[in-house]
């Protein structure tokens, strides 16, 4: 819950309004996962509390872990349905990658998730649980969503969850240490950049909007064109980054014309590119360039002015692409 809801909450169970930061305190900087233990608050508060409300804090119910350090997880969702997140150290850096939907109905042709289709939402309380449980919880530095689901698909859920991710009052987080990747929800997107500070990547794999409409749907209806609109009226200062993410598909989109073209449609956005490598999927046509073929790409768009990066690829041999894990499992069942 926001300082908001639990004020609300302490205001219908008549506590004084100041026990909500309490409860605060505990929940997200204590993590406590028993309202027993949240001393502080008289003995009938926490009766009243226990006898409506619990933490909920629910452990992964799979691990995987990869040679290269990455751990993936496993959560059940209230509903029943599966969602993952990626743990990724990386020297001093640790990153999550957490879900914000069980499935996704973007429909992404290169996205396990997307085969999916969108099973439901998560709540606040699904979205925070993949940090709070997470066995590395304190170490990490960073946060991703981009793992299952599309975020702005989900707006009012994740606006509360970074409320109380970058709140005082909550987990204290900068909002640098946090990017909301989209694949270009463009009703949602101002209000987004209105109400947060934190970083931004945008989905988007092809700069032609024919190409990238036959392998992202979304195109249709918010032409990435549309999407770059937006973010033009929109002062991303020092502190704030917009970032572009292309999975790099092998003769599809890593021509010198896409090159051109990626350089007329970012022409005057300060951003940066994001080049990833295709974590192949069961029965997908595509495939990732080698090595040399990525080098070569990213070097031709850093000698065209675009800040660009390669990538590094993590957890492959744990199936740490989103969707593949929560696919097999439901395959299983």
């Amino acid at each position: 819950m926001t300082l908001a809801r639990l004020e609300e909450l302490c205001n219908r169970l008549a506590m004084p309004r100041f026990t909500a930061r309490q409860i605060a305190r505990w929940l997200y900087d204590r993590h406590t996962a028993d309202i027993a233990a949240m001393s502080n608050l008289s003995l009938r508060h926490r009766e009243l509390l226990a006898r409506e409300y619990r933490v909920g804090l629910a452990a992964p119910e799979r691990e995987s872990i990869s040679r290269d350090g990455t751990k993936k997880y496993l959560y059940r969702t209230l509903e029943g349905a599966y969602v993952e997140s990626a743990y990724i150290p990386d020297g001093e850096r640790a990153t999550l990658c957490v879900s914000s939907q069980a499935g996704c109905r973007m429909g992404c042709r290169f996205c396990a998730t997307g085969r999916q289709g969108l099973q439901h939402s998560l709540s606040p309380h699904e979205i925070l649980n993949q940090i709070g449980a997470l066995p590395e919880r304190e170490r990490l530095t960073n946060l991703v969503f981009m793992g299952m689901g599309e975020p702005l698909d989900n707006t009012d859920n994740v606006l509360e969850t970074l409320e109380i991710l970058t709140s005082d009052w909550g987990f204290g987080w900068s909002p640098t240490r946090i990017t909301v990747s989209t694949s270009g929800v463009a009703p949602q997107l101002d209000r987004f950049l209105r109400a947060t500070g934190v970083h931004l990547a945008v989905s988007l794999h092809n700069p032609f909007a024919d190409e990238r409409a036959e392998i992202m749907p979304v195109e249709r209806a918010w032409p990435i064109r549309s999407v770059i609109d937006i973010l033009r009226r929109h002062d991303f200062s020092h502190q704030r980054r917009v970032s572009f993410e292309y999975i790099v598909l092998s003769g599809r989109n890593d021509s010198p014309r896409h090159i051109r073209e990626l350089c007329r449609l970012l022409d005057g956005v300060k951003c940066r590119i994001n080049l990833i490598r295709f974590h192949k999927i069961p029965g997908s046509p595509y495939f990732s360039p080698d090595d040399r073929a990525m080098t070569a790409f990213r070097d031709a768009l850093t000698a065209k002015g675009i800040h660009t990066t390669i990538r590094a690829s993590r957890g492959e041999d744990i199936q740490a692409a989103c969707g593949l894990l929560s696919t097999a499992q439901r395959s299983a069942e």
